[in-house]
């Protein structure tokens, strides 16, 4: 939700202000429902680690959402990143997490070994590794 609402506000800033105060209507008009769900689920989900490969969606679109519950990303990557992906992942990571690159299972599987995160984000390939490793 913060996401969103920093682009609508983006997107707004190009145009008048009717434009933007259109975009501030419709950012109170969820805001009630996002903040019910991270009032439901931050207080279970605060201070967790996350790992995520997410195959075609691009983390950039999602550390928010996960932020958003109070959880940090310590780790991510892309199957098929380009250099303009991780230029903009980095941007939206902290300083000590992983960025990882066409990742295979093996290696998928050792980083989590390592770093131990509460919860991995993974397409279909990879689920079942985390799934028989107890690792939501």
């Amino acid at each position: 939700p913060t996401k969103i609402a920093e682009s609508l506000r983006r997107i707004a800033s190009h145009f008048d202000d009717s434009i933007k105060e259109g975009a501030e209507r419709v950012i109170a008009r969820y805001s009630a429902e996002y903040e019910a769900v991270i009032v439901k689920y931050k207080p279970r989900l605060e201070g967790k680690r996350v790992m995520l490969y997410i195959g075609g969606l691009r983390p950039p679109h999602v550390i928010g959402a996960y932020e958003d519950l109070g959880m940090e990303v310590v780790g991510t990557g892309y199957e098929f990143g380009h250099n303009d992906d991780y230029d903009r992942t980095i941007k939206e990571m902290g300083n000590a997490t992983l960025l990882y690159d066409d990742v295979t299972g093996y290696e998928f599987e050792e980083f989590v070994k390592k770093v131990q995160p509460d919860l991995v984000g993974s397409g279909v390939k990879e689920k079942y590794i985390f799934q028989k490793m107890g690792v939501p």
